[in-house]
């Protein structure tokens, strides 16, 4: 399957057209300073060579890694903006930085990012930022997974202030319905139409058992079951997923058990997802709460009855671009970090 990825080669005229499209249509109203495509033409001109090329060889290694480098992406942003902070480490004990947070407790990718930046810095050094090499990994990963290629902005530089609390606050859980996604989105300035397009992302992944258990079988407190979840669904996630067992999966949810984000289709990127939701419910309550809005649920029947998929694509490029936008650092803001998850004093 590997060896047909790596003769994958950008993906036709048309849809490139309309993607770079929606980012030259966006750079227009930018301000100065901003990101731009192409930012490191001069300063590193391979820079995204070098991060496609490791890219392959890290998804020839383990294809898993796609799906959680987009996460490390939306988990970034929505958290201080885009500024690659999700990376660094604590240097004091009990000084907790958004990587020991319970939501980021079972993120992975941290080696891929710090093995392509050790590559980018054998060549450019000190010149490409963490936080861009997460969203161009993010693009890669969705590249490779049989998605869609789009332009990603870069020129974002590093940010040094981490807090664990802060990732609690700003993303939205698993069992958020659709009012909570809807404000935790818009403080991002994103709207109802780019949380249908973005929670596309989970076409491709796994999760563990415990974001689902209160869905399966605590919904309301009452020991009940998610009404709005598919009886046949819920019954596969229940032979997956048994009862939580007080005193013994006390664990965060973080067991061995693996669930697929979309069944039969859970590391291709493609239209499936939303046909999922619209059959199921989805596997997270959020994932569903997409049916109980008026635009979300529009927008999930309309992809999930397209024949095509590039006006997804096309929707999908803008709503990265925009996301990645989220309380950036540039210019003379941030710092270029030589490894990403160490502080540079």
């Amino acid at each position: 399957m590997w060896r047909e990825r790596q003769r994958l080669r950008p993906p036709p005229p048309l849809l490139v057209a309309a993607a770079a499209l929606v980012v030259v249509s966006a750079l227009a109203s930018a301000p100065e300073a901003a990101l731009q495509v192409g930012f490191y033409h001069e300063t590193c001109p391979i820079a995204e060579d070098v991060v496609l090329a490791e890219m392959r060889l890290i998804l020839m290694e383990d294809a898993t890694v796609a799906p959680a480098l987009l996460r490390m992406h939306y988990h970034d942003c929505f958290v201080q903006g885009c500024d690659g902070s999700i990376m660094l480490r604590s240097r004091k004990k009990g000084n907790k930085t958004e990587r020991d947070a319970l939501p980021n407790r079972s993120m992975r990718g941290y080696d891929a990012i710090e093995r392509i930046k050790a590559r980018l810095e054998a060549v450019c050094p000190l010149t490409v930022s963490c936080a861009d090499i997460i969203a161009m990994a993010a693009r890669d990963a969705v590249y490779l997974s049989h998605g869609p290629w789009y332009d990603v902005e870069t020129g974002r530089r590093d940010g040094n202030l981490t807090v664990a609390e802060y990732v609690e606050n700003d993303l939205p859980p698993p069992d958020s319905n659709i009012v909570d996604v809807k404000t935790f989105f818009s403080v991002k300035s994103l709207n109802s139409k780019d949380i249908a397009v973005l929670f596309g992302c989970h076409s491709i992944g796994t999760s563990h058992c415990g974001p689902i258990q209160k869905r399966l079988y605590n919904f309301t407190g009452s020991m009940d079951q998610d009404p709005s979840l598919n009886p046949d669904y819920a019954a596969e996630l229940k032979k997956l997923c048994p009862p939580p067992r007080p005193g013994v999966d006390d664990d965060g949810g973080e067991g061995k058990t693996k669930v697929p984000l979309d069944p039969g289709s859970n590391y291709t990127f493609d239209l499936s997802y939303y046909r999922h939701v619209l059959a199921t419910g989805g596997l997270f309550q959020s994932d569903g709460s997409l049916l109980h809005d008026p635009v979300t649920r529009g927008y999930v029947e309309k992809v999930a009855k397209a024949k095509s998929p590039d006006e997804y694509y096309a929707d999908f490029a803008a709503a990265m671009v925009k996301m990645g936008r989220t309380d950036v650092l540039v210019g003379d803001l941030g710092e270029i970090r030589p490894t990403c998850g160490i502080f540079v004093d």
